[in-house]
């Protein structure tokens, strides 16, 4: 299958623009290992020109084109661009599977909800203007108090790999919504379909400046985005090492920041379940995506009495996934996304057997695929608590695995991490299951299942996963800004001082 990839520029001001300094960056298919073609890379420079043209875009015909414009005006774009989405599926779910490795089945169902996430923030946008000057309940008469809800401004954006598409949507659909603009870095590593985002607004006439895509490695393009004076927030998601530089870089500016960061999430399995039922979502909750997931349950807490049947299950279950060129029918693992992370992972797996764990399958790249950064689906066991693949984030398919004996030691267990995303627990006592659910201390929480994400439901972590909500009304929330507005209406003057009048 001869897949063209799209020359394109950097997005600015509604326009495809070259580089200021005519920076380019290879784009290597994960599979293949192969150079399929070249994105652009921005600099400060280009950050400049996207910030001017987002900042005129707000202030274009006193902000009537967009900023103070109707939500069901900016509505009708969204829709549209959902709709252009949906139309270029097939074509925008394969971009995404040889750039970032990604099997076609997983791409198209993200390219799906990529469009049902514009859809569902139109219908926030047609809404805002309902809500605009809620009342406040007052205790004094002489007052009345309502609340207007503004867009915060300019926002930076900044996106990971693992769903180029779908991550850059949960910020840009909202962004836009609530009427701000933005200016969107996707990762160096997946930028293909973002840059075709841009495409398509320019298809639907979004106006320019509305959005602005620059992609481009992270210390050139990235932190001046962050640190930009004239950006009023930033929304990033993805390691929590670069999510605490963003962060400095903002408070500097007293800048706000919303921030999705790592995990190390645990999966608990209690012995009363059906244990093909609990292996299918033990390993989909890990090997989903590659491996390469945030909330990725990657830590499994067994209890002891079912952990040797259990795992033989999980081993009989991981021989029956296809591991393949993302393109190939039946594709259920393709490869990790780039050699660095190859070699980052295999890493990982190389430290935890010197320090005493057992590689129970996987470990290693599959006999059939000699060329791609292709690891197995990799299951880790006689874990203890200080070895680093127990409290580090892989992102990749590495599962490590440890039992318990009681409840309070699997919640014990679960705990034990600085991360705080999802957790999920596997029980037919759903009682049980409520226990755990308000012991997690994570953001997330999944019963008898692992990954499922609603576009609907709020996302977002807790200790170092970061902080701040996206998706639902909470993702919306995230780029508006609260105006309290009060009137005095009494006939009768204030009367705290005494009238020049009456002296």
């Amino acid at each position: 299958m001869d897949i063209q990839i799209p020359s394109r520029h950097l997005f600015i001001n509604g326009d495809w623009k070259s580089p200021v300094l005519n920076k380019r960056i290879p784009i290597i298919n994960p599979s293949t290992q192969q150079i399929i073609g070249e994105i652009p890379a921005a600099t400060k420079e280009d950050v400049d020109l996207a910030v001017t043209a987002a900042r005129n875009a707000l202030s274009r015909n006193k902000g009537a084109d967009w900023a103070s414009a109707s939500g069901s005006v900016r509505a009708r774009y969204l829709r549209a661009i959902a709709a252009k989405i949906t139309e270029k599926k097939s074509l925008l779910a394969k971009l995404e599977a040889i750039d970032c490795g990604k099997p076609l089945d997983e791409a198209a169902w993200d390219i799906d909800d990529v469009a049902g996430c514009f859809e569902f923030y139109a219908e926030l946008a047609e809404k805002l203007d309902e809500k605009q000057k809620a009342p406040v309940s007052l205790p004094m008469e002489t007052f009345r108090s309502y609340v207007l809800k503004e867009p915060i401004g300019v926002v930076g954006l900044i996106t990971p790999w693992n769903y180029p598409l779908l991550m850059a949507t949960w910020k840009v659909a909202p962004a836009l919504a609530a009427g701000c603009a933005a200016i969107l870095k996707p990762s160096e590593l997946a930028s293909v379909t973002c840059l075709e985002l841009g495409e398509i607004c320019k298809e639907v006439g979004l106006p320019p400046g509305v959005l602005n895509i620059l992609s481009g490695l992270g210390p050139e393009a990235g932190a001046p985005l962050a640190s930009h004076p004239d950006v009023d927030k930033i929304a990033f998601t993805g390691s929590s090492a670069t999510g605490s530089k963003i962060m400095t870089a903002a408070a500097q500016l007293v800048k706000p920041v919303s921030l999705e960061l790592g995990g190390k999430s645990p999966i608990i399995v209690f012995e009363d379940v059906d244990l093909d039922k609990a292996a299918e979502w033990t390993i989909f909750g890990c090997f989903w995506t590659n491996g390469q997931i945030c909330s990725a349950t990657s830590r499994l807490i067994v209890h002891e009495s079912i952990a040797t049947e259990f795992l033989d299950r999980i081993v009989k279950w991981i021989k029956n996934i296809k591991i393949s060129d993302p393109l190939e029918e039946g594709c259920r693992l393709g490869p990790v996304v780039s050699e660095g992370q190859y070699e980052k992972i295999l890493k990982f797996i190389s430290n935890a057997k010197n320090e005493g764990a057992t590689i129970l399958t996987g470990g290693s790249r599959p006999e059939h695929l000699k060329k791609g950064f292709f690891i197995e689906p990799t299951v880790i066991t006689d874990v203890t608590t200080s070895m680093q693949i127990w409290k580090e984030e892989v992102f990749g398919p590495v599962l490590c695995v440890k039992t318990f004996s009681t409840e309070e030691e699997a919640i014990d267990l679960a705990n034990d991490t600085v991360y705080g995303l999802g957790s999920a627990v596997i029980s037919n006592d759903l009682e049980r299951c409520e226990r755990i659910t308000k012991a997690f201390k994570a953001g997330i929480v999944w019963i008898n299942c692992s990954q499922p994400c609603f576009t609907q439901a709020p996302w977002g972590g807790v200790k170092r996963s970061g902080f701040g909500r996206e998706l639902g009304e909470w993702g919306l929330d995230n780029y508006l800004s609260v105006k309290q507005v009060t009137q005095y209406i009494s006939d009768e003057p204030w009367g705290w001082y005494k009238s020049p009048s009456k002296l």
